[in-house]
């Protein structure tokens, strides 16, 4: 697969703000509700390689890449929270949840509304700063539905765990040993079985696609870039 030096500086830099905000907001929330875990491990923090994870967030998108997945995701080092040490362990899990996707959301608005500042930039720069915010929109936006699947590990599915009633979050919340691997198997193996028995069974990718595009569609209405 050839993939030019360009194309790669226009997709790292906005992946690597995203992720490293994304879990530097979970880190900072914990801290500041009575956890200071991932204090004490550096974890509030803007270095980009605290939060990186060489499978989510190297090996499992190249995996896609090359697969031809139709929908491309990763994810970061899980930031470490003691929701017993939580002033509020059950609420608090949901806002601690909440701040990485909701972090992305307003990178992705702040992406949004630097398109109005493109015409400030030097000629020779300004497509590739337009492909970079671009990208910072995407991947934001991508990066928060995906997060709020609810499933543990993920976002949603410890907001789901601290918002529903205890005999539906305790076998939801059992789940999260397994969560990646039940994610893995609806994203690439679930496809991959649907194509050799006739089957659209690619479920989760299509809810994926057509929420993401609703999100960006939004955005762009409330920046004023439609």
């Amino acid at each position: 697969m050839n993939i030019s030096l360009y194309a790669i500086s226009v997709w790292v830099l906005p992946l690597l703000f995203a992720i490293t905000f994304h879990e530097a907001a979970h880190a900072y929330v914990a801290w500041k509700l009575g956890d200071n875990t991932a204090w004490q491990l550096g974890r509030v923090s803007f270095n980009p390689i605290k939060h990186i994870d060489p499978f989510g967030t190297i090996i499992l998108p190249g995996i896609l890449l090359l697969s031809h997945s139709p929908f491309l995701f990763g994810y970061a080092k899980p930031v470490p929270v003691n929701f017993r040490n939580l002033n509020h362990p059950r609420l608090d899990m949901v806002w601690v949840a909440l701040a990485g996707p909701a972090t992305n959301i307003l990178l992705a608005l702040a992406a949004a509304f630097a398109f109005h500042a493109l015409p400030l930039v030097p000629a020779d720069y300004a497509k590739w700063t337009a492909d970079n915010l671009k990208n910072a929109l995407i991947i934001n936006v991508v990066l928060a539905i995906f997060n709020m699947l609810p499933l543990p590990p993920l976002d949603g599915g410890r907001v789901a765990v601290g918002l529903l009633p205890r005999p539906l979050a305790y076998p939801l919340a059992r789940l999260e040993p397994y969560g990646m691997l039940i994610l893995i198997g609806a994203l690439i193996l679930l496809p991959l079985l649907g194509k050799q028995l006739g089957l659209n069974l690619d479920v989760i990718s299509a809810i994926l696609r057509t929420t993401t595009g609703y999100v960006l569609q939004a955005l762009l209405f409330v920046t004023g870039n439609t």
